[in-house]
């Protein structure tokens, strides 16, 4: 089983992550979303398309930026990853993610 954690906290836990590029991506209803406050920030990967992050709030200490997920990933990424990965979320920046 994948988990994700920071500052103490479990982020997210799930046995049906899936790994792209060496980052596991939780399932939306393995996350504790009280922890995640939606991000400004977005970028573009060239073959995954748009991402957009979520700023990571655990015990008055905030960690921005740290999860990211493509709410519409593009459609010849899906042929690759070989599995629908829209909303999964991945994470960075001193998150620890064990499996």
């Amino acid at each position: 089983m994948a988990k994700a954690t920071w500052n103490g906290a479990v982020l997210a836990e799930s046995n049906e992550t899936i790994v792209i590029e060496g980052n596991h991506y939780f399932p939306p209803d393995s996350v504790n979303m009280e922890y995640f406050r939606n991000s400004d920030l977005h970028t573009t990967c060239s073959w995954k398309g748009v991402a957009s992050y979520y700023d990571i709030s655990v015990g008055g200490d905030v960690n921005s930026a740290a999860a990211w997920y493509y709410p519409e990933p593009k459609k010849s990424s899906l042929e690759i990853v070989g599995k629908d990965y829209s909303n999964y979320i991945a994470f960075w920046k001193g998150v620890s993610v064990e499996d």
